[in-house]
């Protein structure tokens, strides 16, 4: 695979058309475009599948080109037409090559006249990758089955035929039906008050990239936050999100008075069940969100702040490659602290960016070296494997720097008017390079070198300069650890009472890989860290426990295991447990009570450590 040709640092946006092709996508935005797309959905829980038709609004950029060419991945195509200005069809020859691994399936249309608008009737398949149906067993309340969309990176092409490429934007409306009493939501303006009557419409008028087109339908509740916000959720959860998630509209207010209009209309948040594989989905006007962040203490509502940051990075200015999406992720974790500091404190906001920092340093220089870069060269790697914490704790990493070296005043100055100057487009790092050398490097000479710009941003590893904020609270907790493991602090006399989720982890994830089984023990019999609810404790905790060879956490880590499907909360459990080859087999029958209710990325995910795992050991 290729990657997009570093382009000029002198250039501005260059059209679409100009820029190469996504090497992740099978589309040719430089011969045609899509730019609407109207949906017609059927949700249909009994098989498994939506029925669509899907008609695509095109704007022809090579006026020879002899067909578009969409991205798809298992859909059963019925048909495909031509729609002419008064909505006549004509049918269209099509081929759809067989199923890539990584891309799915080609879909080539002819289309030598160059139609305004062509429409594809299809349904999806019962395992689409970018769908998770779930039965009412699933489900926190049990009365109803459940099914929700994770379409970053390229599983959007699983339940809709498109340009399934972070380049290419587009508006779409919607019209989906659904069994009676079934709330369905999408990635567009949700009305909370909209009759369960099973005949739901939508509309975004933003030009939005593929990933960020999203669905869900299920047993929904719906409690208000806020004049423009409200949660969403499953009616015995839905209480308890709205309490944690109270402040969304101070997080709101606060990120507009420093970068500017909230452009979306409203946010809305969505927890869905717990099978959820990410902390959170920053969909547009919708965050999908995962039910570990409610805690009852509001610790970990860092996770919605970063979402609705991506309302400025990520959704208002796009990566336009899976190469660049540090420019979504780096930039809204640095957005994400400032919506923290301001609502809960600088000591908090603090404690987050030392434990991203020095985990991040923990793990760099285990990596390819190429991996180690915000703008790697071509790596050849699948789309979902480009996020990682990199992108996101470097990028973030890298703007504080900025920050630090001009001031804040001047980086808020310039970061507001990089929002205004790209806003609803998608962009590639070079590009934003382009735009930050006069607008802050050269405006304020002689606080950081291009050079050093340079090296944050195609260089390896961390800079040895990078700023790093001072915890006192995480400074104590270092000595304690220290006498603790040195055995002149016993575990029950630990000053730990009074800490946050943030210093349990820091406290956690600083012991030894390989911490004493004694130790261990002796922290279990004083805070009772075995069956915490608090799934960010709990991973920690039980990575720690597997790795000592404590057997008596392994029923607890099971239930973990089988209760959360959030792969940043789960995996790590499954690679302490392969290590070993009773580990390794414990571990495959956890799986395999675990594996239905897991979304189809965290099976690909599991399976792909027990491979590993076997191919190491010689195993079948």
């Amino acid at each position: 695979m290729r990657l997009l040709p570093v382009l000029a640092l002198g250039t501005l946006l260059l059209p679409l058309a100009a820029q190469a092709n996504d090497p992740h996508s099978y589309a040719q935005p430089d011969q045609v475009v899509v730019t609407h797309l109207d949906l017609d959905l059927k949700v249909d829980f009994t098989h498994k599948q939506l029925d669509g038709v899907a008609t695509l609004k095109l704007d022809w950029k090579n006026p020879t080109a002899p067909s578009l060419v969409l991205d798809t991945r298992d859909l059963k195509i019925a048909s495909v037409s031509a729609l002419d200005a008064s909505g006549k069809a004509t049918a269209l020859k099509y081929a759809l090559a067989s199923r890539d691994k990584e891309l799915g399936g080609k879909l080539t249309i002819a289309a030598p006249k160059h139609p305004a608008r062509v429409r594809i009737v299809y349904a999806t398949s019962p395992d689409a990758s970018g769908l998770q149906w779930l039965t009412p067993a699933q489900t926190a309340d049990k009365k109803a089955p459940f099914m929700f969309s994770q379409s970053e990176s390229i599983h959007a092409r699983s339940w809709v035929p498109l340009q399934d490429s972070p380049a290419i934007r587009f508006t779409y409306d919607a019209h989906v039906t659904a069994p009676k009493n079934i709330r369905v939501v999408m990635s567009a303006i949700n009305d909370a008050k909209h009759p369960l009557d099973g005949d739901f419409s939508f509309d975004q008028p933003h030009p939005i990239p593929s990933y960020l087109l999203a669905i869900a339908a299920g047993d929904i509740a719906v409690q208000e936050t806020g004049p423009r916000s409200a949660v969403y959720a499953e009616p015995s959860v839905v209480g308890k999100a709205a309490h944690e998630f109270e402040d969304t509209e101070k997080m709101i207010a606060t990120a507009e008075s420093l970068y500017g209009p909230y452009r979306w209309g409203r946010y809305d948040i969505l927890v869905l069940p717990p099978s959820f594989p990410f902390g959170g989905m920053e969909n547009p006007n919708m965050t999908f969100a995962t039910p570990t962040i409610i805690v009852g203490d509001k610790s970990l509502v860092s996770v919605i702040s970063h979402e609705l940051a991506h309302s400025w990075s990520g959704n208002l200015i796009t990566a336009a490659s899976w190469r660049d999406i540090w420019l979504n992720e780096g930039i809204t974790t640095y957005v994400q602290g400032r919506i923290t500091e301001a609502l809960y404190g600088k000591s908090l906001a603090d404690e987050e960016a030392l434990l991203s920092a020095r985990a991040l340093q923990k793990e760099i220089g285990k990596m390819p070296a190429n991996s180690q870069k915000l703008a790697p060269d071509p790596r050849g790697v699948g789309a979902d494997d480009s996020l990682s914490d990199v992108a996101y704790d470097k990028g973030s990493w890298f703007l504080r720097t900025l920050e630090q070296r001009y001031g804040r005043e001047h980086f808020d100055a310039y970061l507001k008017s990089y929002f205004d100057h790209f806003a609803f487009q998608s962009i590639t790092t070079e590009q934003m390079l382009a735009f930050l050398k006069p607008n802050l490097v050269e405006k304020y000479p002689g606080r950081m070198s291009w050079d050093e710009v340079k090296a944050w941003v195609y260089g390896e590893g961390i800079p040895k300069d990078a700023p790093l904020p001072d915890s006192p609270r995480f400074n104590a907790i270092d000595q304690e650890r220290t006498d603790f493991l040195a055995g002149s602090l016993v575990a029950d006399k630990l000053d730990a009472k009074g800490w946050n989720t943030q210093e349990w982890m820091y406290f956690l994830d600083r012991l030894p890989d390989v911490a004493p089984l004694g130790k261990l023990q002796q922290l279990d019999a004083a805070w009772h860290l075995t069956g915490t609810p608090n799934a960010e404790i709990g991973m920690r905790w039980y990575s720690h426990a597997i790795a000592a060879g404590d057997k008596a956490a392994w029923p607890a880590a099971a239930e973990h295991m089988t209760r959360i499907g959030r792969l940043y909360l789960t995996t790590p459990l499954y690679t302490a447990f392969v290590k070993t080859p009773e580990g390794l087999a414990y571990a495959e029958q956890v799986y395999a009570k675990a594996k239905a209710g897991y979304h189809p990325l965290t099976q690909q995910v599991v399976e792909g450590i027990f491979a590993k795992a076997k191919t190491k050991t010689g195993g079948d």
